[in-house]
């Protein structure tokens, strides 16, 4: 049973493709009737809006095999009194979701990716937690890639806040313990008995996804066709409990091995 990241593992962060292998993986899935959840961070369009692109990239599965934490906000932060930040886009989404955007006393901050964030609204964030705004992260990726640039992730600017402000911190999307169990109960829909030592996560994002997943008890799986250019750039340099089980260096290889 699977568990599958999307944005560098089965599209490119370059320019939204499919990665090589990834289509006919998702394929070989369906074919062998081997359970799987869609699982990613997808902040930047509405869900269904996302899983129609996958659709329109090639990919083939239902969209009650994929999740992502839009599907999950309304249930973890309240929709009056928000100041959001991160990109255009996703702040559109969630004016369509009906949240209240308030950049004067709101009651949550709440932190998506983008690639320019400035001093500036760093500093609004730390004066609105430390008046009192709880922090909310998205997800808690490390590393935001982008045209050939790697940017700190929603999960390095929330460790940044907290270390500045004292604050403790919510995560809705992965790698938190809420999500992979959204991801689960899913799952079981596909096979009553799924349990997280039945699940092989794969992901480009090694510290958050599969750092979370690890300790969940699910085998990782990293793949190297996204935030990092090789595993020497950060496995060595993980706790050794955190590194993943196998390296490839995209589906292609793991497809070979199905």
């Amino acid at each position: 049973m699977y568990f599958i990241d999307v944005q560098g593992t089965l599209i490119s962060d370059e320019d939204k493709s499919p990665i090589r292998g990834s289509i006919e993986f998702i394929d070989r899935l369906n074919e062998k009737n081997i359970p799987y959840m869609i699982i990613t961070n997808n902040t930047k369009k509405a869900s269904f809006d996302f899983y129609n692109f996958l659709l329109s990239s090639g990919f083939d599965f239902d969209f009650s095999r994929y999740l992502d934490p839009l599907m999950l906000l309304e249930s973890r932060v309240a929709k009056e009194s928000v100041a959001a930040y991160g990109a255009a886009e996703f702040l559109e989404v969630l004016k369509k979701m009906g949240y209240t955007l308030n950049y004067e006393n709101p009651k949550t901050v709440l932190i998506a990716i983008k690639d320019d964030f400035t001093a500036d609204e760093y500093a609004q964030m730390i004066d609105f937690i430390l008046s009192g705004a709880s922090l909310v992260g998205m997800h808690e990726t490390s590393i935001y890639a982008k045209n050939n640039k790697r940017y700190p992730g929603v999960g390095a600017i929330l460790k940044m806040l907290q270390f500045a402000t004292s604050c403790s911190y919510d995560v809705v999307g992965k790698p938190s313990t809420s999500f992979y169990t959204e991801a689960l109960a899913a799952i079981q829909k596909q096979q009553k008995d799924a349990e997280f030592s039945n699940i092989v996560i794969i992901s480009d994002d090694v510290k958050g996804d599969l750092g979370g997943a690890k300790e969940l008890g699910m085998k990782t799986v990293f793949v190297t066709s996204g935030k990092y250019k090789s595993a020497e750039e950060i496995v060595p340099f993980l706790k050794e409990e955190l590194r993943p089980d196998a390296v490839y260096a995209d589906m292609q290889e793991i497809l070979e091995t199905l």
